[in-house]
């Protein structure tokens, strides 16, 4: 016997027998994935697509820092051109996890917005951080903010264009929010049109649409470009709403159980060390500023990230609800409560038919489980309830505990 580490000969032959290498590691010395009794991942590389923004900043850094060495992986990310595309390769194969939108992974899981596939989440990468941008058009019609968008709207001079990203993702129910709480039917009132997030700059400039709802950077970018101005942020919709998710599928999880930890406790660790410091955030946004990732300038992207804000309508505030990768755990956990709202607000919109089990299917997809596990080999706290309470922008409280009511409960809908 070794009488440091305590590993004997019977150790070894246990170990050997079938219980994986690293179990023959004392376990004293394990660390990172091997941590509560895990085994090696069953992929060494794990590709993870992403959409230029500023909140795929955890993935990129976890390869970047190299957090995913700790836990025996290789992380490598993988620039994509639109959500379609993220959906796609997710449900193909081509990707094994993404960067994703929480709305577009229920969508497949319930079959609409794409093919029905079942998915995962392993965890949420962030909270707050996106914005409604509307035009210089509008301001100088005097529509700067809900209330007078909403008089402008209804004068019915013409159709006026909004863009979100994705049909089931979380700008198009941001946007579709923000517009009925102030009297406006998305639907019925508005023409409403998709764009992939980086062009939505380019086809605001062009007057394709009069606003749009985007993650940082795109509504910063519009204000530095002087071409529009920010009508609100989400957090002010929704303080510490939920937003992308790490998504892949239930049958990758399935064969790759070890792995999915792994991923998910190096991207834990790197939302972490985002979150530590003003010089941490300040090299992610210089990071994920060049070409391979978000392409744009790194002050741009910095400004926001640390919560230096500027509406484009001479309004500046450091805002303490800006982006959050980890907020001691609570921005990465997967709430079931945060999944079973986006499924009230498809219902909602008319993008379901019919009232899912909601609480049945956000325990199908949110693997709190694997979070848990990764949370443990990343020595990171769970909080002590997998449902929380929120009040959002129109005064209704979000609490999960009868989300068929809450469904119904709109004036405005579909």
């Amino acid at each position: 016997m070794d009488s440091k580490s305590g590993f004997n000969r019977r150790d070894f032959l246990l170990a050997s027998a079938g219980t994986g290498l690293m179990a023959m590691v004392p376990p004293g010395v394990r660390s990172g994935a091997w941590a509560a009794g895990s085994d090696a991942p069953e992929k060494k590389e794990v590709r993870i697509g992403f959409i230029p923004l500023t909140d795929c900043s955890s993935v990129v850094m976890a390869a970047v820092q190299k957090f995913d060495e700790k836990y025996g992986i290789k992380i490598i990310p993988t620039k994509e051109a639109s959500w379609a595309s993220v959906r796609d390769k997710l449900v193909n194969g081509e990707l094994d996890a993404a960067h994703v939108l929480y709305g577009l992974v229920y969508g497949v899981q319930l079959g609409i917005g794409g093919p029905k596939k079942d998915m995962n989440i392993l965890m949420t990468l962030n909270q707050n951080g996106q914005a409604i941008t509307l035009s210089n058009q509008l301001k100088d019609k005097g529509a700067t903010d809900g209330t007078k968008l909403a008089a402008l709207i209804a004068k019915k001079e013409r159709e006026y264009t909004f863009a979100q990203t994705f049909p089931t993702g979380t700008h198009a129910m941001w946007l579709y929010y923000w517009l009925a709480a102030h009297g406006i039917n998305p639907m019925k009132d508005t023409k409403i049109i998709t764009v992939p997030p980086p062009q939505m700059v380019a086809n605001m400039r062009v007057g394709n649409m009069d606003g749009y709802c985007v993650g940082e950077p795109w509504g910063n970018r519009a204000i530095v470009d002087n071409i529009g101005f920010t009508a609100v942020t989400t957090q002010d919709i929704w303080v510490d709403h939920p937003e992308k998710v790490l998504g892949t599928t239930a049958d990758w999880v399935a064969k790759n159980p070890n792995t999915a930890r792994a991923m998910t406790a190096a991207i834990i660790d790197a939302g972490k060390w985002i979150d530590a410091s003003l010089g941490n955030k300040q090299k992610t946004a210089e990071t994920v500023a060049n070409k391979a990732y978000v392409n744009t300038d790194a002050d741009v992207i910095v400004a926001r990230m640390l919560g230096r804000y500027s509406n484009g309508l001479g309004k500046t505030w450091d805002d303490k609800n800006a982006m959050k990768f980890f907020s001691d755990g609570n921005a990465s956990f997967p709430y079931l409560s945060d999944a079973m709202w986006f499924m009230t607000q498809h219902k909602r919109w008319g993008l379901l038919k019919d009232d899912p089990d909601y609480l049945a299917v956000a325990k199908k997809v949110n693997r709190i489980d694997i979070y848990k596990q990764a949370a443990t080999a990343a020595g990171v706290a769970v909080p002590k309830s997998d449902m929380r309470s929120h009040k959002l922008i129109d005064g209704t409280v979000w609490d999960g505990k009868d989300p068929k009511k809450y469904a119904a409960s709109f004036k405005v809908h579909a």
